[in-house]
């Protein structure tokens, strides 16, 4: 925290000196306007310049700009936007008058939008997973963005195979075959609410199955800290959904998916205008697919209704909803030996070791509301309620944690019916303003969650014996012949019922502050409050309630976060950052006995944002480090000092984690034509204290699940010569490196071997071709051609194989 508090001194130094500075200008003239379409509607994400001044800013969300503090004279005031070419005009600035200057451009609102899937990596717009009005360029932290091309191109199905677009950002686990979990800069992101760091237009939600990546609009992804704005969240990365919204046009696509292993999926999405204020839009989808590995098959069908409300010219009113019913074959994939000290590689990789009537039935409902109200130029208003329900019901083998070194495993069961609710409500201002010479973009907001979870217990011989304890049969994961497997059912009654209440709030304020023309700073904090109350179980069998062990605890945290951005020229940005984010423990303190607090966690970032040819080129690098100077530990020894502690419960804050790395991104929209992504990133997260704990054995362990290097690239081009015309080519490929299954060894304990799986690299290349004539395209793909064979870390210390070679092909029609 020393240098934490230096970093601070010197930001702090550096903004008081420069306020000082700029505060000797004076305001001069103003310059505002709107950009609209043909068709009469605002021109969003426009880029407005100065060319004489190099200044240059883009239109909100009605289509206005604005320039303050512009000297007398005479000015050229260009617009720009990719792929929609440029707009100039002559204007004359007085003093003390604010000029104002509209430009229209050629394209209807339509035809714009079209022209912006192209655009969508362009760093002069803002993402919605900032809260705030602020560019790309000037957001002074990596985000990746997963536009809708990128997701129709690849013909992308699962939020997995997206993310792998984004440099850093990896799949690292499935869990069970029925979820995945993802990392990036050595942190992992869970599935649930209370957890996760998974959102929805800007909401918390619960991700488990599958969330339908094709009916996406975009997915956005804000690498690092993220907790000023959204709390109590993974310290490597969030993720944003954005679904399809309602438009005031009518349109829509039908299409037909199919691939090997007979995947089968029909879509459609259909929108347009209900009347001259209401437009709505439906998207759909059913999947019916078996798999590469034996007894495994899903079925899934997913509808996203959505309606839009232009209440008045500056209130729009937007609900949505969506269903997701998903049945699947939980997979635990091929095992480990020996408690994860080998690899069963002999193994073929359709091999399923869970019982062949194994299940899980997941049922998905949400609803959100979201009011945006304009007040004017300047500030507007955004409010948002949402709740979601998740229901599983699964049964199957238990986890193969227990397989000896030969390969038996003596199979037990489990059985879980859980149900989250997630309840939010969000309220952000945003608003733009001086003091002085100084340009303010300032974030007001606050959120409140409820998460409520309810898992029941079950038992077999009607309830007597609790199914964790029941030996169901043997099998050998190496040889299935060696043993016969049952294949009955048996009856797990449900014995219990636990309820376990979690509520969350956070306040938080953040201004963007322009100091000069190239220099501005970030300054925000937030207060964050979360209280887990103590469970209640019902027991069912004797209809009785009782309270959970755990006592109700409380969590508090402050995180700040802390930037300089410099931009030489208005196409180039550096910044320097420090932000942090806290994880809440469980466990007691060993010294006070009462609850763990939060571990507070330190992220510096340092990086260079650039676009070029008018926002057709980006090339983006960052340099970070995050650590956590008081991560909890199982206390060695209790209070005293000398008595051994054998409780594992008892913890206390004196470990440390240190995550180094680097991401480097570049992107380009050059045509409509041509366009491309890249990625690379390097991580290493490892333990770098432990001292003080007695048999401490594992500073410099690399931490499980995070790979050291991940890699992508993609390249599409479609022809336009009168021979090819019509005719799409394209390329992927993805990289992930070497990591570490199983867990990390322990502290203050000895242990006959080590608990780490070692897993190598790989690499997949995907190949697409595809054609177009006028409304029916017709795309196909090969994935993984060349039949690399590597796996993916699984649930404690099994791994699956990676899927083989596979064709996939869509039928589209538009109108």
């Amino acid at each position: 925290m020393q240098n934490t508090y230096h970093f601070l001194k010197k930001l702090l130094f550096l903004l008081f000196f420069t306020c000082n500075l700029v505060r000797a200008d004076t305001p001069n003239g103003k310059i505002s306007g709107t950009v609209t379409t043909s068709d009469g509607k605002p021109a969003v994400f426009v880029t407005v310049t100065i060319v004489e001044l190099n200044r240059a800013t883009s239109t909100g969300n009605d289509g206005t700009y604005f320039f303050g503090n512009v000297k007398p004279g005479t000015y050229t005031l260009k617009t720009s936007f990719v792929g929609a070419g440029n707009n100039e005009k002559t204007v004359i600035v007085i003093s003390g008058k604010t000029t104002v200057i509209n430009f229209t451009f050629t394209q209807n609102a339509s035809q714009l939008n079209e022209i912006n899937i192209y655009a969508d990596n362009a760093f002069t717009k803002p993402a919605s997973i900032g809260k705030s009005s602020i560019s790309l360029l000037d957001l002074p932290q990596s985000v990746g963005i997963v536009p809708r091309k990128v997701i129709e191109d690849q013909q992308i199905n699962t939020l997995g195979d997206a993310v792998k677009n984004v440099s850093g950002v990896s799949l690292t686990q499935t869990r069970g075959g029925v979820s995945e979990t993802f990392s990036a800069r050595g942190y992992s992101i869970g599935i649930g609410g209370g957890a996760g760091s998974i959102f929805k237009n800007g909401v918390l939600i619960n991700t488990a199955g599958f969330p339908e990546a094709s009916t996406l609009e975009s997915i956005e992804i804000l690498k690092g800290s993220a907790a000023l704005l959204y709390g109590n969240v993974s310290g490597g990365m969030v993720i944003n959904l954005i679904t399809k919204k309602p438009r005031f046009e009518n349109g829509g696509e039908i299409s037909m998916r199919y691939g090997s292993y007979n995947l089968f999926k029909p879509s459609i999405d259909i929108y347009g205008p209900l009347s001259g204020d209401v437009a709505y839009r439906l998207v759909g989808t059913y999947e019916n697919a078996g798999s590469y590995r034996n007894h495994v098959y899903s079925e899934h069908a997913y509808i996203n209704p959505s309606l839009l409300f232009n209440l008045d010219k500056k209130t729009t009113l937007l609900i949505e909803g969506d269903y997701l019913k998903l049945n699947l074959t939980p997979d635990w994939g091929v095992g480990s030996l020996n408690n994860g000290q080998a690899i069963p590689s002999m193994v073929p990789r359709s091999q399923f070791i869970n019982t062949v009537w194994a299940y899980s039935h997941m049922n998905q409902y949400s609803g959100t509301a979201t009011l945006n109200h304009q007040f004017n130029t300047n500030w507007h208003i955004n409010a948002i309620i949402s709740s979601q329900g998740t229901k599983i019901d699964s049964y199957g083998s238990n986890l193969p944690n227990t397989v000896n070194a030969t390969g038996d495993w003596n199979r037990g069961l489990a059985r879980a019916n859980t149900f989250e609710g997630d309840y939010t409500g969000q309220l952000n201002i945003n608003g733009k303003f001086k003091t002085g010479s100084i340009t303010h973009q300032l974030l007001v907001g606050a959120d409140a969650v409820k998460i409520l979870n309810k898992s029941r217990a079950y038992g077999i011989n009607n309830g007597a014996s609790p199914i964790s304890r029941y030996a169901y049969d043997k099998i050998n994961i190496i040889d299935l012949n060696k043993y016969t497997q049952r294949t009955d059912i048996p009856n797990a009654v449900d014995t219990a019922l636990t309820t376990a209440p979690v509520y969350r709030f956070g306040a938080y304020i953040q201004d963007m502050m322009s100091l000069t023309d190239k220099l501005k700073f970030l300054a925000g904090i937030r207060w964050s409050w979360q209280q887990t109350y103590q469970t209640t179980i019902q027991n069912l069998l004797k209809n009785t309630i009782v309270t959970g062990t755990a006592i109700t605890r409380y969590d508090r945290a402050f995180t700040p976060k802390l930037a300089l951005i410099y931009q030489p020229v208005t196409t180039s940005s550096i910044y320097v950052s420090y932000s942090n984010n806290f994880q809440v423990n469980t466990g007691t303190d060993i010294y006070t006995g009462q609850g763990l607090k939060p571990s507070i966690v330190d992220q510096y970032e340092a990086g260079i944002k650039n676009e070029f040819f008018d926002g057709k080129l980006s090339a983006n690098f960052s340099i970070y480090r995050i650590v956590n100077n008081n991560l909890a530990v199982t206390a060695p020894f209790l209070a005293d000092g000398v008595t051994i502690n054998n409780d594992a419960t008892k913890k206390q804050l004196s470990g440390q984690t240190t995550s180094d790395g680097l991401d480097v991104d570049l992107t380009g929209n050059l045509s409509k034509n041509l366009y491309f992504i890249a990625g690379y990133g390097y991580n290493f997260m490892r333990y770098t204290k432990t001292s003080g704990l007695k048999g401490s054995n594992i500073e410099g362990e690399q931490v499980v699940i995070n790979p050291r290097h991940t890699a992508n690239a993609s390249l599409f081009y479609t022809f336009n010569s009168a021979a090819l015309q019509g005719f799409k080519l394209g390329a992927s490929a993805f990289y992930t490196g070497s990591r570490l299954a199983g867990y990390n060894n322990t502290v203050g304990q000895a242990q006959p071997y080590s608990r780490l799986l070692p897993i190598g690299g790989f690499a997949t290349l995907n190949l697409t071709a595809g054609y177009t004539c006028q409304k029916i395209s017709l795309l196909a793909s090969i994935t993984n051609l060349t039949n690399t064979f590597n796996y993916l870390i699984h649930d404690n210390y099994s791994i699956t194989p990676i899927p083989p070679r596979q064709l996939l092909t869509t039928l589209t029609y538009k109108f």
